[in-house]
Formats: structure tokens, C-alpha cells, sequence
């Protein structure tokens, strides 16, 4: 076993982490029904389960050659939404394998319209709470790649707790890459996307391929304190939704940096194209499990 991994499981007595998602409109309408009832039995996991229909029975473990039929590189998108960047990805690298988590049956449902559209083998969807998955399910280091790219950012400092990226969730994203293999992720929220630094930086298992880069006026962190973008004290704001200014623009800069250039392998998602338009910062990180 990875040494980094050793607390990866968690144990019977160790208190569950509030999961990262509310479930909202998640009844399948429509086209989206059809695809369900259609394309399950082709492109999605039958995952046992062992409570909700987002648990992951821990003694079940996913065998990804006989889902693929073949033996390939295995990318997994914890969050896939509506399936935009994995199916791109999947159309883009046929040598690879393409595993989507997700807890929303409608985007699933979407995701295998896409993967049938585009005339996809190297795809599957998983209806799952990814740190479950991480933990039990997915063999040690089976998979090249773990992404997570524009993760809820829970704004609210209440409800920060209950925000995907954590220093718990560390060991179990180490534990199924490879000494070598890669940790993508993405957000157009700043104070998430220190968050993600912070947690990733003070993380023994993983190094910042991008550590010292991007400083000064070159970050995007600096930008946004200069200008005064995102939220209002007091003020809620949503993602993609127009940009607004803070009550006082800081005059900070960034030197710390590490931000990684934008992953030319995640295609432009509606998402991301509402933040652009916005005027919102995108804020990618990469880093690789030592």
C-alpha cells in the first residue's frame, strides 16, 4: 500500500464529512428519461450500494478493463455536470479511458446522450459521492488523472465546511493515482481557489507542478483583489451570475503564484463561458502525487 494512502479508508468509527452537493430537480424528464432507460445498460456503473443512491457499498471495487473491455489510461471527473469537458476529452484521446462521477441524474442522463452523439466506447458514468469512491472503490492507483474543475464553492462561511476540496479528501485522491500521476482542478471563485492551494501545498503526498508561476500582476489573484471582483459583504453571490464589486478593491499582490496555466485538454463548458462573460477570473491548478 502508497504510505500516503495508509488513512485513505475511513474507518467505522471515523464521522462521515458532510457531503459537497444538495440534490435539486434531479427528477429525469423528457429526452433525458428516455436516455436513462436507453443507455444505462450500456454506459452506466451498477454501483451497489449500502444507503442512499449516491453510496458506494465498500466492499465493491470497480473493475475498469471489463467495463472498458480493454486495458487504457483511466481518467476520472469528479463533478462532470453535464458531461461537456468529459466527452470532449474522451473524443479528443481515444487511447484513454474516461470515468464521470457524478450525483446528478439529470446530468448523468445528459453525459450519455453526449458519449451516444459523439459515438464514444471510452466513456462511463457513475451515479456516486466521489469521496466514497475514492475511498473503496476505485483500486490504489488506477487512475492517471483526477479532475475537478468548478466544484460548488458553498459561499456562505457556514457552509464552507461542506466544500469538496478539504484536507481529508487529500489521501483518498493519493491514494488511487500512481507515484506520478496528476491532480487538475478549477474554479472561478478566488477565495476557493486559495482554499485549493492552501490544502494542496501543505500536503505532503502531491507537489504543485506550477509552484512560483504566475506571481505579481501575473496572477489572477492579483487581478481580482485590485479590481474589487466578486461579492459584496453580505451579499450572495452566484456563479456565472454578473460580476460585482467589493465595497474597497485591496491593493495586494500575489506573490506566491502556482497557478497553472489553463488545462488545454477541459473544452470551453456553458459553464466557464458564463463566468468569461461575467468578467470572473478562472483559476486552474495542477498537481502531481509524490
Amino acid at each position: 500500500m502508497d504510505p500516503h494512502a495508509a488513512d485513505a479508508t475511513p474507518g467505522a468509527d471515523r464521522p462521515r464529512r458532510p457531503v459537497s452537493f444538495v440534490r435539486r430537480g434531479s427528477r429525469l424528464q423528457g429526452r433525458r428519461k428516455d436516455a436513462w432507460a436507453e443507455l444505462s445498460g450500456d454506459y452506466l456503473i451498477d454501483v451497489p450500494r449500502t444507503g442512499p443512491d449516491t453510496s458506494v457499498d465498500p466492499g465493491y471495487v470497480f473493475d475498469a478493463e471489463a467495463a472498458f473491455g480493454r486495458k487504457a489510461e483511466l481518467v476520472v471527473e469528479i463533478g462532470s455536470g453535464l458531461g461537456e469537458a468529459i466527452a470532449h476529452a474522451a473524443a479528443e484521446n481515444p487511447d484513454r479511458n474516461f470515468l464521470a462521477l457524478e450525483v446528478y441524474k439529470p446530468g448523468l442522463a445528459n453525459t450519455m446522450l453526449k458519449i451516444r452523439a459523439l459515438g464514444l466506447t471510452n466513456v462511463r458514468v457513475a451515479q456516486v459521492n466521489a469521496p466514497e469512491a475514492l475511498a473503496t472503490m476505485l483500486p490504489e492507483g488506477s487512475v492517471q488523472e483526477v479532475w475537478v474543475f468548478f466544484p460548488d464553492p458553498w459561499h456562505k462561511t457556514k457552509h464552507r465546511k461542506r466544500r469538496l476540496v478539504q484536507p481529508d479528501l487529500v489521501p483518498l485522491v493519493r491514494r488511487v493515482l500512481p507515484t506520478g500521476g496528476l491532480w487538475r482542478l478549477a474554479t472561478d471563485w478566488s477565495d476557493y481557489a486559495q482554499q485549493m492551494r492552501d490544502v494542496l501545498d501543505g500536503a505532503s503526498a502531491f507537489e504543485n507542478v506550477h509552484a512560483g508561476e504566475r506571481t505579481g500582476s501575473a496572477s489572477p489573484l492579483t487581478r481580482v483583489w485590485r479590481e474589487g471582483l466578486e461579492n459584496v459583504a453580505g451579499v450572495e453571490a452566484r456563479a456565472g451570475s454578473k460580476a460585482v464589486k467589493t465595497e474597497t478593491a485591496r491593493d495586494e499582490t500575489d506573490e506566491r503564484g502556482g497557478w497553472a496555466p489553463r488545462f488545454e485538454g477541459r473544452t470551453l463548458t456553458s459553464f466557464e463561458s458564463k463566468a468569461h462573460s461575467a468578467g470572473r477570473e478562472i483559476f486552474d491548478l495542477t498537481y502531481r502525487a509524490l
